[in-house]
């Protein structure tokens, strides 16, 4: 028996997505030595193409790429997609996340839209990933939205966390010497306006999100399905295991 609105569409879906695929991938070495990491296959797939297979089902009507690092593999790779159709910028020079982003506001236009970290690898839960997060986006209140992710269920992280989370969805960093409940999962909703007084060249979207924090303009979404994070050669294994074993988890999650 199907739950009703599992397959309901947002009233509001942002219509652009910026992808970043400029970065060296360099903790992935040696596979990044020869391909940009989001070229790297997960379970016999390129990650870009499994980001842009979830871009068109979600409605995305188009798609902007950077590229700086092995670029001419990403333009060839993408070249002639039409669902949807992706306008590839080459970046001279590394911008980093947050540059990347601001050099390519003239194509992105001036309403809200996705940004996709080019390594994040995500499966749907009970109902779309991208339809639940933009149905949780308020533009009076938020400049960005991160969609995160229960830090203890992630496979193969190292770290800490990222972020807590008040009851109202409002996202706080997490503190020196603690582990915070959620991770960052790559992917948000960003209004260009918070790009108003940003620096010129390289930065990192981080600086961005530390802006919207301090005006309590941050918040975030849980999702309800799977998330790898694939930083390493070794991630990368776990996950093409998990992936080939039907996603099964070594223990239960709690």
């Amino acid at each position: 028996m199907l739950l009703p609105g599992l397959n309901r569409r947002p009233d509001w879906l942002p219509e652009t997505a910026m992808v970043l695929c400029a970065g060296r991938g360099t903790r992935m070495a040696p596979l990044t030595d020869t391909v940009p990491k989001p070229m790297v296959p997960v379970c016999g797939v390129p990650i870009i193409d499994r980001t842009m297979e979830h871009l068109a089902r979600a409605g995305v009507k188009r798609v902007v790429v950077n590229a700086h690092y092995r670029a001419d593999q990403i333009v060839d790779h993408l070249e002639g997609r039409t669902d949807p159709p992706v306008t590839v910028i080459r970046e001279d020079t590394v911008l980093e996340t947050g540059g990347g982003v601001k050099n390519a506001l003239p194509v992105l236009g001036d309403a809200p839209f996705f940004v996709v970290n080019g390594d994040s690898v995500w499966l749907d839960g009970m109902r779309d990933a991208l339809h639940r997060f933009a149905d949780t986006w308020d533009p009076e209140r938020m400049d960005i939205q991160l969609l995160l992710y229960p830090f203890a269920r992630v496979l193969g992280w190292h770290g800490y966390g990222d972020y807590g989370m008040d009851e109202l969805g409002r996202v706080v960093s997490r503190e020196e010497g603690r582990v915070a409940p959620y991770a960052y999962m790559g992917i948000s909703i960003v209004h260009p306006r918070i790009f108003a007084d940003a620096p010129d060249g390289a930065f990192s979207m981080k600086l961005l999100f530390d802006r919207a924090e301090e005006n309590g303009r941050l918040f975030g979404a849980l999702h309800d399905g799977l998330w790898y994070h694939i930083s390493t050669p070794d991630d990368l294994e776990q996950a093409n295991q998990r992936f080939a074993g039907g996603h099964v988890a070594d223990v239960p999650f709690f």
